[in-house]
């Protein structure tokens, strides 16, 4: 497989383009084996990883930046231009040689990065940011040396040392605004214990590395401690702090049976978990490479914004070409035409514009991860903030794909607590799914059941039994038929919306009927209805039966659905759709959806827990909550609004700088040197750092 390495950082990446953080052009390198980011199961931490590669590089610059600093003291008391400027001599036989010298140093050692830069960009043929502050600080002092052993004109020395410096600062500067969104790969590592305690035997507990954990062993999580691996709770109940992991700031009660995520919390009390996954098939591991894919992958913005920092880099060498001739047929000396030629190239330098939509990337990348949104394709998420029709699956997306109670009703004389009671008491011991649904809703009322005498089954038709002597009956339409008992309205209208109604008799009377479906999430009414204020249109796509979809639609306040649709051709719904002119996201549950998810212009799965792996979808959400919808549409809006502010911004500043640069307000004594230019170019790169790290508060 071929691989492809930034010729800077050495960092290697799956696909071409330019590196996630230095923007340099990845080369290709082949098969080659490469250090990567260490798997949250190996306390071991990664040699090479971008974090460590940004601190190296502060630390360079930093060094570079103090050194180049202080040579440049003498720099300026030797240079001509400053001792008029102050009134002061310091001159001295030999002295023009010594600035020479100090002005190398700071040359060869402060401007190193870019003339190694330089090199770089013409190699791979995409002239760039190096490429201009190379030229420039190569002309300035290639130029100002030939004045010292003898060619006539003036010395640029002190702007060269100022401006190297400038730019030093700049990029440690900008380094370490990097580094602050690039440390979300980190953070998730950091989020694994370093140990855990493996249950040997029922006396023995034993405490291996991370590396060590297999599939099928049972640890010991003590409260307080972290969640070493995914598994499943074989003893215990406590409360869990995933909110590191999905973004769910309240704790989340867990008991036998459940699922748990290796890097939670563990708050309450002593839990037993038998590991299910571990290493590279963690919840964890999957989320990190997630993640750094998403940072990894390219943008449609981003490479508009490399495009035009290459034409820009063109644009400015032609720019200051043009502007040295013209000031000499003008008239101007050659150091008055090359000092215009040298400020150009540096304030148009295009660093600010190579770094609006990457550090914007990086940033949303990281809240996404933190808020439990994990984006695998960056393109899809662009594009869905400009959708208009979200088409929701409905059972485990917008119900919980539980049978639940939805509606008791009672005869006069009947409460409902009591009727549930009945039913509870009767079906305490059945394993059916209309049983399971009445005996939750019990115990989510705090009801208790009562004792049942002379159980029985009656075949077909339901179940009875004696309670407090009466004799109760639990059955369905055919028993009520057959013994011509009569029943309410409300049983025929609830069944006309595709629920299970189930009637509860005594003395050949019905004293109450339940009503069972699918249960419609909470979160859901919300969800549709932030969806609308948005202006999306809001459809759903079931295989139920057309009476089950209507009441499902009528409760959200849906737009539309499509029912009766099977798994295969829930696509061609999806097709139908985008026919008519429609951009379409699917949310679903990334298993039977998955032809509708890929056939979308966006496809989110939602609510995969630990199964994050899920090749069909673009966006993939944690929790099972479908308002995160709405949340990943926000943060779609929010970061391409802040990659176009950021590309704005290091574009259009250009448009004053040149001209004041090139010299159109000389008459007017008002003239950039190249270490300004160089300061305000610095300060758009900040400026874009920032305007990126605001998005945190959107």
């Amino acid at each position: 497989m071929v691989k492809y390495q930034c010729p800077k950082c050495g960092m290697t990446f799956n696909k071409p383009g330019k590196c996630t953080m230095d923007g340099a052009t990845l080369v290709a390198v082949g098969n080659k084996k490469v250090p990567s980011a260490s798997s949250p199961s190996s306390s071991e931490p990664a040699s090479h990883d971008h974090s460590q590669h940004h601190e190296m590089m502060i630390r360079d610059f930093k060094k570079r930046f103090f050194l180049s600093i202080v040579l440049t003291i003498p720099v300026l008391l030797f240079s001509p231009f400053i001792q008029n400027l102050f009134s002061f001599n310091f001159q001295f036989r030999g002295d023009t040689y010594l600035l020479f010298a100090f002005s190398a140093i700071i040359f060869l050692y402060g401007g190193w990065p870019f003339l190694k830069g330089i090199v770089e960009e013409i190699r791979n043929k995409l002239p760039g940011m190096m490429t201009l502050i190379a030229l420039a600080i190569t002309v300035a002092f290639l130029y100002s040396s030939l004045v010292v052993f003898g060619f006539q004109g003036e010395i640029f020395f002190w702007e060269l040392a100022t401006l190297i410096d400038v730019m030093l600062l700049g990029h440690w500067i900008e380094m370490r605004s990097i580094l602050g969104a690039s440390r979300a790969l980190e953070a998730l590592a950091k989020l694994m214990p370093s140990e855990a305690h493996l249950i040997v035997s029922k006396n023995n507990i034993k405490d291996v590395p991370l590396s060590q954990l297999k599939e099928g062993d049972i640890v010991l999580i003590r409260p307080g401690e972290k969640v070493p691996s995914d598994g499943v709770i074989v003893k215990g109940e406590s409360s869990l702090n995933e909110s590191m992991l999905t973004g769910e700031s309240k704790p989340v009660s867990r008991k036998k049976g459940d699922k748990v995520i290796g890097g939670s919390i563990n708050s309450e009390s002593a839990l037993e978990v038998k590991i299910t996954h571990t290493g590279k098939d963690t919840y964890l591991a999957q989320v990190i490479t997630l993640v750094k894919q998403a940072q990894e992958s390219k943008s449609k913005t981003q490479d508009l914004a490399n495009r035009a920092a290459t034409w820009l880099t063109i644009l400015s060498i032609s720019i200051g070409t043009l502007t040295l001739a013209a000031w000499l047929l003008l008239g101007k000396e050659f150091a008055f035409g090359l000092e215009r030629m040298v400020t150009i190239m540096i304030i148009t330098c295009p660093h600010a514009l190579g770094l609006a939509v990457p550090l914007v990337v990086a940033v949303s990348t990281a809240i996404s991860a933190k808020n439990g949104f994990l984006i695998r394709d960056r393109i899809a998420f662009e594009n869905i903030r400009n959708i208009d029709t979200i088409v929701f699956d409905k059972t485990g997306t917008l119900t919980k794909g539980e049978f639940g109670v939805t509606d008791i009703v009672t005869e006069k004389g009947y409460d409902s607590k009591q009727v549930l009671s009945y039913a509870a008491s009767l079906e305490v011991n059945s394993e059916h799914p209309i049983a399971k649904g009445i005996i939750k809703k019990a115990a989510d009322e705090k009801i208790k059941t009562i004792s049942v005498q002379r159980f029985q089954s009656l075949p077909g038709k339901g179940i009875q039994g004696v309670i407090h002597k009466k004799v109760i009956q639990i059955v369905g339409p055919s028993y009520l038929r057959e013994h011509n008992i009569t029943i309410g309205e409300k049983s025929a209208l609830l069944e006309s919306q595709g629920k299970t109604v189930i009637s509860v008799v005594a003395k050949n009377k019905v004293i109450g009927i339940i009503a069972l479906a699918d249960i419609i999430r909470e979160e859901s009414k919300e969800a549709i209805q932030k969806l609308k204020e948005m202006n999306i249109k809001c459809m759903m796509l079931t295989g139920d039966n057309k009476k089950v979809a209507e009441w499902v639609s009528e409760e959200l306040g849906l737009d539309d659905f499509f029912a009766e649709v099977l798994p295969d051709q829930k696509a061609n719904a999806i097709k139908a759709l985008q026919s008519k002119g429609r951009r379409v996201v699917m949310v679903g549950d990334g298993v039977n959806d998955a032809p509708a998810l890929v056939q979308a212009d966006a496809g989110i799965a939602i609510g995969t827990g630990t199964d994050v792996a899920i090749e069909s979808a673009d966006i993939i959400l944690v929790r099972n909550d479908p308002r995160d919808v709405a949340s990943v549409i926000g943060l779609a809006k929010a970061t391409y609004s802040k990659m176009k502010q950021n590309l704005l911004w290091a574009t259009g500043y250009n448009l004053i700088a040149i001209p004041l640069a090139a010299g159109v307000l000389y008459r007017y004594d008002l003239l950039l040197s190249p270490a300004l230019g160089a300061a305000f170019m610095s300060l758009s790169t900040v400026i874009v750092a920032i305007n990126a790290k605001l998005l945190r508060l959107k």
